[in-house]
């Protein structure tokens, strides 16, 4: 009831019995049933799940097939992809969204700039809201990463860090209770992504720019049609304030931008031949969120065709 009243819902980890190639796959579903609708939870990580044989893969398919059927699509399941012989982005996809890495900064192995090159790199090939992408606490284990590592999670802001994962399935990789006061500064910005989500993750989203390396320019298209759609634009620790970034907008035509994050007013853009946009951000580790439309078609150009 408490996260009902804050408009949340619950979820549960859970890990069904892999003895016997998950012999037992009819009574570990009517456990998570059990709890949907008893507890009115919709979200349950599978974990811990090992594939080494055909019956254990057609078994724990039926588990996860039985659930979504059962629920009439009201749960879903993210699939933990990180070890062991699993379900990855590959196969049967249908089953749930993908949990894709398990990164911590108490191994000093999560950098926001690694996390937003998976995201990049894979959605050439997989619909990134498919994905979920983490973000974590950036103010925790500070002191177990150089103090001179320019790429270090706390150099980014905390809103930087969300806004990687915002053409994908945020997850908030850490307990909020462990969150400074400041990390609630993005509050509103969490508010509005989830009101413009299911507009973004409705669109053929693409990776746009640089591949990243933690100083690049770089970002997403996310394609409603031929002429509309959204921009996310990140400039990581690059050191200038302006850059070309290219697109996926045809060569040579305008394009109306209207920022929806941060807030500013509507401008006019030119798309080079080489299907650059110019974009201006005031410093490193910041990003834009944008709409965009075609208001002039191209010109006559020499660009090659869109790919």
């Amino acid at each position: 009831r408490y996260a009902a009243e804050r408009d949340m819902a619950l979820g549960l980890w859970f890990n069904p019995t892999r003895a016997d190639s998950y012999a037992t796959w009819e009574r570990d579903a009517a456990i998570v049933l059990d709890l949907h609708q008893r507890y009115d939870m919709r979200y349950f990580k599978i974990d811990g799940m090992e594939l080494p044989d055909k019956a254990a893969d057609d078994r724990f398919r039926r588990f996860c097939e039985h659930l979504l059927e059962a629920s009439r699509g009201d749960i879903v399941l993210p699939l933990d992809a990180t070890a062991g012989q699993r379900l990855g982005y590959h196969y049967l996809t249908h089953l749930g969204v993908t949990f894709l890495q398990n990164r911590y900064t108490d191994w000093a192995n999560y950098y926001p700039h690694t996390t937003l090159r998976n995201l990049w790199m894979l959605a050439h090939y997989v619909p990134p809201e498919r994905l979920q992408i983490e973000f974590l606490n950036l103010w925790r284990n500070a002191d177990a990463y150089r103090a001179d590592d320019p790429l270090a999670p706390v150099r980014s802001p905390f809103d930087y860090a969300f806004a990687i994962t915002l053409v994908a399935q945020p997850l908030a990789w850490f307990e909020a209770s462990g969150l400074p006061e400041e990390a609630f500064a993005i509050a509103p910005l969490v508010r509005l992504y989830r009101e413009l989500q299911p507009q973004i993750h409705a669109g053929h989203i693409l990776p746009i720019g640089d591949e990243p390396d933690g100083h690049r320019w770089t970002g997403f298209q996310a394609i409603l049609d031929d002429s509309s759609g959204f921009i996310l634009v990140l400039r990581e620790n690059h050191p200038a304030d302006t850059h070309p970034v290219g697109t996926l907008l045809p060569a040579g035509c305008s394009v109306e931008l209207s920022p929806v994050w941060p807030e500013g007013p509507v401008r006019l853009g030119r798309v080079e031949n080489d299907r650059t946009l110019e974009f201006r951000l005031p410093a490193p580790f910041s990003f834009e969120l944008l709409r965009y439309r075609v208001v002039a078609p191209s010109g006559p150009t020499n660009s090659p065709p869109a790919p």
